[in-house]
């Protein structure tokens, strides 16, 4: 599996389940997401430290976005990005006088959005589940790696890199 962008090395199928590697999504608005990728940062549950911190380097983060916008964007219910955790550090970074949220360095994939719908008979998360969008309540969770590995190749696929 070459998940790597030019530089970043890859991985080969059999590596992707067998590192010491844990794999996350995170629920971000589509706009949101897309500060995250420009600045190659990870944000999650509105800046908490907590979700940041259970993540450990070279641990993979995909972005699932509800929405365009955080309140009143138009449904997307789309896998928008996804990258590797690239250290060990949480740090805090002020966006304004009141709000200064947690933060972690993520090195992004080129990568297409993917819609949900084509991949929730494929998920164990989502499978024979109507209610599959519960788990996603909480902003950030862990998937197992067959499950990264099915939504890792419908994004990276069709962005030119082979899997």
């Amino acid at each position: 599996m070459n998940i790597g962008n030019e530089g970043m090395g890859t991985m080969a199928a059999d590596d992707a389940l067998s590192e010491p590697c844990r794999y996350w999504i995170g629920v971000v608005s589509a706009t949101h997401v897309k500060r995250g990728v420009a600045g190659g940062f990870a944000q999650l549950c509105h800046g908490k430290s907590a979700p940041l911190r259970r993540m450990r380097k070279n641990d993979w983060l995909i972005y699932y976005s509800p929405r365009t916008e955080m309140a009143q964007g138009k449904a997307l219910q789309a896998f928008t990005a996804i990258g590797q955790v690239a250290d060990d550090s949480v740090y805090e970074f002020q966006m304004s006088e009141s709000f200064v949220p947690f933060r972690r360095n993520i090195h992004y994939r080129p990568s297409r959005e993917v819609k949900i719908a084509d991949l929730l008979d494929q998920l164990s998360f989502t499978r024979g589940n109507r209610n599959w969008g519960y788990s996603f309540r909480y902003g950030h969770f862990e998937i197992g790696g067959e499950d990264f590995l099915i939504i890792a190749r419908a994004m990276l696929e069709d962005a030119g890199l082979s899997i």
